[in-house]
């Protein structure tokens, strides 16, 4: 695409805050007008239109392609969204550990296990553990709510968490991500624990690591999103 306009402006209307492009409001590729919660986040989707050279693609604005995202296919009806992200609690990586070798369990109940008691405490969803990789059920009750956790997002967080949960495996270290107790860099070090124990025995894969670097990426800007979201901020009258 190429760049056809020269300022960039946050603009509030009613519910929230329009980015208007030489005075015309920025329209997603549905049609319908970008419209944003907040002046914070606002501002961040306008520096992102600001910041674009003559010549663009879509996916240069992440964030502007997550908030259309949630305004168009999540928020007519959340439900699916909910549904699907909380299948993540039935089966979270940090439930399924390796029986060895040792200096692996150790690591994983190092590492792993503190965020199962944040997700007990904070979120009232205890969840239990097992070796190896079968399926195991989890209580009815830490999976409602897990569910209640998402329900109580809106549609924009949803479409952020909706790439960050299956990047890293686990709907327990996207809430956290959410909530601000862990970077993405930090959840996404935990996801790839094993990977990263592996790579500690026999040597850097430099195709993993490609990998690795690749879902960062896409797990940073949905983190970043989250983020913005959870600053305090007036709202347009």
């Amino acid at each position: 695409m190429r760049r056809f306009w020269r300022e960039v402006a946050p603009v509030p209307v009613a519910g929230g805050f329009a980015i208007h492009l030489d005075g015309r409001p920025l329209r997603l590729p549905e049609g319908e007008a970008l419209r944003l919660p907040g002046a914070t986040l606002a501002a961040a989707v306008a520096e992102e239109w600001r910041g674009l050279g003559a010549e663009f693609t879509y996916e240069e604005v992440p964030l502007t392609r997550l908030c259309g995202t949630g305004m168009t296919k999540i928020a007519p009806d959340p439900a699916p969204s909910i549904a699907a992200l909380a299948r993540y609690g039935e089966s979270d990586l940090l439930c399924y550990r390796a029986s060895d070798p040792e200096a692996l369990v150790r690591r994983q109940q190092e590492r792993w296990q503190p965020w199962l008691e944040w997700a007990a405490k904070t979120l009232d969803a205890p969840l239990r553990v097992a070796s190896g990789v079968m399926p195991h059920r989890q209580k009815e009750a830490s999976l409602a709510a897990l569910r209640a956790a998402l329900a109580a997002r809106g549609p924009i967080a949803l479409a952020a968490l909706a790439v960050l949960v299956p990047a890293l495996g686990s709907l327990v270290l996207g809430l956290a991500v959410a909530e601000g107790a862990l970077t993405a860099a930090e959840a996404h070090e935990l996801a790839e624990l094993d990977a990263l124990f592996q790579e500690d025995l026999w040597g850097r894969d430099e195709e993993a690591a490609a990998r690795r670097a690749r879902i960062l990426d896409e797990i940073t800007a949905s983190a970043r999103l989250l983020a913005l979201l959870r600053r305090p901020e007036d709202m347009p009258s």
